[in-house]
């Protein structure tokens, strides 16, 4: 559930830092430029499921295929040029990211490049969005996203090696690597415009996995029962206006910085991925079935992996921002367990057992002050005798005189 929060944060912070990098004078801005977008994704995923799917897929294509050009072109030109062309970079700027060869450093650049292969949990989360058969088709589009995720990064990775491009603070690296290859022109922009879509789209996979996620972890009573229940147009409307108000508020607390968001972005994901692997594997030992040893050792390898890499990004990253996280999984355990106990609770005081029932509510007797009897007294008394459980109604007449 944090990584759900934290990848919408991300996501729409690197998308606005695409859009800052081509735009300088909106830099400024980036905070509110960040707010207003989660809002417009919101909106559109309250709208229902299929209705945000059909609306955010022509822009997810037209992303990929401009990322997709740059990297195929960018890579072309790499290889069969006569002479590299890398970036000028200045003394000042590379002697800041220049550090002793170290084991430390190898496992810190480990645990960046871990944050990669996050968001594929959730195709898992979200299977019963698919269409029929879910199963088979939530495989497929996850084949599909590492074969397009490990091409990009992979092709983006040599293309910033290859021209020694170094990260900066107003601009990201595709745009250097976009401004290298083709220019300030119009490919430039159209780059820059789809590298944004991409990264805000992504997080709209965070709005159909976190609302998902938090009803199933209502029916089995770890949260309040209302995130269960859908709304007009058949989407967890609940769980989705509580991921855009709290991405919102980590936006503005780390004030829309894309790198100060990423540790707790990967932390919180491998921690995820680690519990669900050994889960697995005891699920095995357990069942057993068809297969069962193999299996059981493709999710032992799993859980062996994740659970290395999140020891190292707790390790690496935990003054970054780990510590965040590792807290607000203890907090956020405490509060699934105090909602678990409270429905247990009120289970037990509603439950209707063979030898005890409920008492029977008891006669009330109703007094009526008058101080004559006219219309409204009469439905007065009516409304009176016809409540339920109720004894015959007295009349206690009296006057200002008497009752001195």
């Amino acid at each position: 559930m944090i990584s759900y929060v934290v990848t919408v944060a991300v996501s729409i912070a690197a998308g606005i830092a695409a859009l800052t990098s081509a735009v300088p004078s909106l830099f400024a801005h980036r905070e509110a430029l960040g707010l207003v977008t989660i809002l417009f994704i919101v909106i559109m995923n309250l709208r229902g499921v299929r209705e945000s799917g059909k609306f955010f897929s022509i822009p997810t294509y037209f992303a990929i295929g401009v990322l997709g050009f740059l990297v195929v072109v960018g890579v072309v030109r790499s290889l069969y040029d006569s002479q590299s062309v890398p970036l000028a970079i200045n003394s000042a700027d590379s002697s800041v990211g220049l550090e002793s060869l170290t084991l430390f450093l190898i496992l810190r650049a480990f645990a960046v490049g871990c944050s990669a292969v996050t968001g594929m949990e959730v195709i898992s989360n979200g299977v019963k969005a698919f269409r029929a058969p879910e199963s088979k088709n939530a495989a497929t589009t996850m084949i599909w996203m590492s074969v397009i995720l490990g091409s990009l990064f992979i092709g983006v990775s040599w293309l910033a090696y290859h021209y020694g491009i170094l990260p900066k603070a107003d601009e990201t690296v595709v745009s250097q690597l976009a401004r290298v290859t083709f220019g300030t022109g119009a490919v430039y922009y159209a780059i820059q415009i789809g590298t944004m879509i991409l990264l805000i789209l992504a997080a709209n996979s965070a709005f159909a996995g976190f609302p998902h996620l938090a009803s199933i972890l209502a029916r089995d009573g770890f949260m309040p029962h209302q995130m269960a229940t859908f709304g007009d147009r058949l989407v967890f409307s609940n769980g989705i206006i509580i991921l855009g108000l709290f991405a919102c508020v980590l936006l503005v607390l780390f004030e829309g910085d894309t790198h100060a968001l990423i540790p707790l972005y990967a932390i919180g994901v491998f921690v995820s991925f680690t519990i669900s692997q050994s889960g697995m594997v005891r699920s095995w030992l357990k069942r057993k079935g068809d297969h069962w040893r193999v299996k059981l050792v493709v999710n032992g390898m799993g859980a062996i992996t994740t659970g290395i890499a999140t020891a190292i990004i707790a390790t690496t990253k935990f003054w970054d921002g780990s510590w965040i996280v590792l807290l607000l999984v203890t907090l956020l355990i405490m509060m699934f367990r105090g909602i678990r106990s409270h429905y247990k609770a009120v289970k037990e005081q509603i439950a209707l057992t063979r030898d005890s029932r409920p008492p029977r509510p008891r006669h009330n007797l109703v007094l009526i002050p008058i101080s004559g009897v006219n219309r409204s007294v009469v439905r007065a008394v009516d409304y009176a005798r016809s409540r339920g459980g109720t004894s015959k109604p007295c009349w206690l007449m009296s006057t200002r005189k008497k009752l001195r």
